[in-house]
């Protein structure tokens, strides 16, 4: 009875909109990797403004923004963040080997699994703290708000910043680092720590029981939103094996190519 109740209350919207930004995601990567590693003049916007400018923002948002607001569901974000944290350390060490090995720039320092961590462990932070003091949690609101809101304005700025330094330390938070090494899926503190930020503020007003804001969504959406949802659902380990599988995937299609030729 519990579990059905559980099944029938679980706020699906997040996981359908977590699971858009995920395919999403996933059609940008097999983009890059046709125009970039394997060299064919395809999926040009790639390289235009718009795209970069008004798109991917749009699907970093929606991960980043999606993933704060869970993170109000969650029993233990210590557990959740020490998961994500060992996942971020395992993708930043194979990319070392790989790149290591084959020479092939896919190393990762950075990226939206770090900043998930980063902010999980912020907000169980905040959590440890607002249990002991016994704060207003509409103050604890506010200020998580005002902190966000701030975080993502400085981001904005760092970009026409003219500032430059060669310590690696300051490699998550978005300043240009000379020297560095190339680094893929980069994504610094800021802003997206204050988009994770707001997205806790999100989960703790909006939807305070836990429960889905869109009940009764029909059999027909039902339908639709289904296999996404799952993709949602599932989002760390697609999120993990998406870029080897499709790079390899294609690997095989061009060897193939190659040989018939």
């Amino acid at each position: 009875m519990g579990g059905k109740r559980l099944a029938k209350d679980r706020a699906w919207e997040l996981d359908f909109l977590r699971g858009i930004a995920l395919i999403m995601m996933l059609f940008m990567h097999m983009s890059w990797d046709f125009r970039y590693e394997f060299c064919v003049p395809v999926f040009s916007y790639l390289e235009a403004n718009w795209f970069w400018s008004f798109v991917h923002p749009v699907i970093v948002v929606l991960f980043v923004g999606v993933s704060g607001i869970c993170s109000t569901f969650s029993r233990s974000n210590v557990k959740r963040g020490l998961k994500i944290l060992a996942a971020t350390l395992a993708l930043d060490i194979g990319t070392l080997i790989i790149y290591k090995v084959t020479g092939i720039e896919c190393l990762i320092i950075f990226n939206v699994l770090a900043v998930l961590t980063c902010g999980i462990f912020l907000y169980a932070l905040i959590q440890f703290i607002e249990s002991k003091t016994g704060v207003n949690p509409m103050i604890v609101n506010l200020v998580m708000g005002l902190i966000g809101l701030y975080i993502v304005i400085c981001g904005c700025d760092i970009g026409y910043m003219n500032y430059s330094t060669d310590n690696l330390l300051f490699i998550p938070i978005g300043f240009d680092i000379e020297g560095a090494p190339y680094m893929a899926d980069y994504m610094p503190l800021f802003p997206w720590l204050g988009v994770f930020l707001i997205g806790c503020v999100v989960g703790r007003t909006c939807y305070k029981d836990k429960k889905t804001l869109f009940a009764g969504k029909g059999k027909v959406m039902s339908a639709i939103s289904r296999p996404v949802e799952f993709i949602g659902r599932h989002s760390l380990i697609i999120y993990l094996s998406h870029q080897p599988v499709i790079y390899g995937i294609l690997f095989v299609i061009f060897w193939l190519i190659r040989q018939a030729q």
